[in-house]
């Protein structure tokens, strides 16, 4: 194959791993002994302070459950279903469709890996030596997403949360200490070998939370071998680890405050200050340029999601009735996902591996309920006769007259003369007609749902110079004005031509027209951007002089919807950002405009 084919495929080969990822995150926080409890049963074992035989007694509950190919049921319908979901969602399309290459085609499925492998080593009932080993391979699925992408910063405060989430709602144990500590132990060594990473995950503050949660699981650990050597009772061993914990954060307090002043720490980078801060308080204008970095509205939702915007807050109620080690982990996903999504339309992308996960566990669980109430009706033998029935029911009643007494007796026999009073058919009958329009509309939602996909994949597969458009008659045509101007380049000016444009087609003038360019997606000097944008959005005359010096050509795209007129504001507040005459007095270019003149 050559280079230029496996750069196509890559995203469709590395959707198809996610998607088998995906799958085998919904196994884990769906098996019975993982999604064992439940977040009333978790609050009362930490008010109670015990822990509550969780595990049989979900089993016995559920002692109908099956296996096929050794997986579990209904771990394996939701493990399906999830899969079906995530190989078509658009947030997931939009990063794996073919041609698209780019470096969260590979990252999606590093951090799924990731996800997968810290969960796997977090399985109930397994021995200690598998625990280490999947701990293990968590630490090198992180270095893998490490070295691809920079989303690696999510994907360690990711893990970080849940471990602090699994103290706080007392599932401390020495399983999860052993995959955490080696989970951060080799996947942080590893990270440090790559030289773009260094020694940041200890100096940068977007890291030292997980780093905080660390050494935080040393001290309980050690404290909980001390309480057990000790024989402490709970009140004791409590106010220890209090006075520990408390100790230990004065210390580390006082390391801080002689470490912070030296510079040994570095700040928050502007993309990080984005997600929590408003966006014109970053310091990068030219990050807060980009489409994709502004904030999501309610319709992106919708148009990356569809109809797992319905089935993925239902999927979130069944994770905490049936609640765990690993489910908690969906809880603290779903959360960061959907804010930080909400905060950049372009980490929607987050959001499709966690809403097909959920979305799949709760149509799994939905279609195995529903047949589970419907089995018994469509499988049940022929009616007996009534007189049939009177000889099973009337021992029966005897035996409660002779417990209940006279009073209940008169309660028993008016609901046996008029079955209309008898509750539990009532609600039979309820949940029968329940699962029957679940089982009707599941599948239409489904069909719906790849309709919908398929004409989303249809649409983002088209190449993105190329446009679409209908005339007045309903007549389709083909805008193809990109294409054309950079194959005027090409036939038109020296082969040694410098050609000024925005940074956006500095790609595609270099492809296509193969002509230089002063910038592209890969310019990281933002000295020089703003010099672009400073020609494009200065007075003619000031513009006019600054360009001769750098270019034989200037390209400038016209015509109404995305072009140079409509991104001019950004690029005057990139301007700006260096060059402060831009807009005196006004550093976000509000006040910023055209002169129209009239001939």
């Amino acid at each position: 194959m050559s280079l230029n084919d496996i750069c196509v495929y890559i995203p469709a080969w590395f959707g198809c791993i996610a998607t088998i990822l995906v799958g085998g995150i919904t196994y884990e926080c769906t098996l019975s002994c993982n999604a064992s409890s439940s977040i009333f049963r978790i609050f009362m074992d930490l008010v109670c302070g015990s822990s509550s035989n969780a595990t049989s007694t979900y089993l016995s509950q559920h002692s109908t459950k099956y296996t096929y190919l050794g997986l579990e049921s209904p771990a394996l319908e939701a493990l399906v279903i999830s899969m079906l979901l995530m190989a078509i969602v658009p947030a997931h399309l939009m990063r794996s469709i073919g041609g698209g290459y780019d470096n969260e085609s590979v990252a999606i499925s590093a951090m799924c890996f990731t996800f997968y492998m810290w969960l796997r080593s977090l399985r109930e009932n397994q021995n200690w030596k598998t625990t280490f080993i999947f701990g293990i391979l968590s630490g090198v699925a992180y270095f893998y997403m490490v070295a691809t992408w920079g989303g690696y910063l999510f994907v360690l405060n990711m893990i970080g949360i849940h471990a602090a989430l699994l103290v706080i709602v007392g599932r401390f144990s020495n399983q999860v200490y052993i995959a955490f500590s080696l989970f951060y132990l080799v996947g942080t060594y590893l990270a440090i070998q790559i030289p773009v990473v260094g020694w940041t995950p200890l100096k940068s503050l977007e890291q030292l939370g997980p780093c905080v949660v660390f050494l935080v699981y040393q001290i309980l650990f050690l404290c909980e071998r001390y309480i057990i050597t000790k024989g402490m009772k709970r009140i004791d061993g409590f106010l220890f680890r209090v006075v520990i914990l408390i100790s230990s954060f004065t210390l580390g307090l006082f390391i801080l405050m002689a470490i912070v002043p030296k510079g040994y720490f570095g700040p928050f980078s502007s993309r990080v200050r984005g997600l929590f801060v408003a966006h014109t308080r970053t310091g990068n204008p030219l990050v807060d340029s980009v489409a994709e970095h502004q904030p999501a509205d309610k319709s992106a939702y919708f148009r990356y999601l569809q109809h797992l915007c319905l089935f993925a807050p239902v999927g979130f109620l069944y994770v905490l009735k049936y609640l765990g080690d690993a489910p908690l982990f969906l809880i603290a996903y779903a959360g960061a996902a959907y804010y930080f999504s909400h905060r950049m339309v372009r980490l929607l992308l987050l959001t499709a591996p966690i809403a097909s996960i959920l979305a799949g566990i709760a149509a799994a669980r939905m279609i195995l309920w529903s047949l589970k109430e419907v089995a018994p009706v469509v499988t049940s033998p022929p009616s007996k006769s009534s007189s049939h029935k009177e000889s099973i029911v009337e021992p029966a009643v005897e035996s409660k007259r002779k417990k209940l007494g006279k009073k209940n007796d008169e309660i028993v026999y008016r609901s046996m003369d008029n079955p209309t009073l008898d509750i539990s058919d009532q609600i039979r009958m309820l949940k029968l007609v329940l699962a029957a329009i679940l089982l009707f509309f599941l599948p239409i939602f489904f069909l719906s749902f790849r309709g919908y996909c398929w004409k989303f994949s249809k649409h983002i597969s088209n190449p993105s110079i190329i446009l679409m458009g209908r005339m007045r008659d309903g007549k389709e045509v083909l805008v193809d004005d990109y294409r054309e101007a950079y194959w005027w380049l090409r036939d038109n000016t020296a082969e040694d031509s410098r050609i000024l444009a925005w940074w956006d087609y500095g790609y595609q003038i270099s492809s296509i027209a193969n002509r230089t360019t002063l910038a592209d997606g890969n310019t990281w000097n933002h000295e020089h951007i703003a010099l672009l944008g400073k020609i494009l959005t200065t007075h003619v005359d000031e513009g006019y002089e600054i360009a001769r010096h750098l270019a034989d050509y200037v390209l400038l795209w016209t015509g109404g919807g995305g072009d140079d007129l409509a991104k001019s504001p950004h690029l005057a507040r990139i301007a700006n950002s260096v060059y402060r005459d831009m807009c005196p007095g006004d550093p976000t270019c509000r006040a910023f405009g055209r002169i129209v003149c009239i001939c």
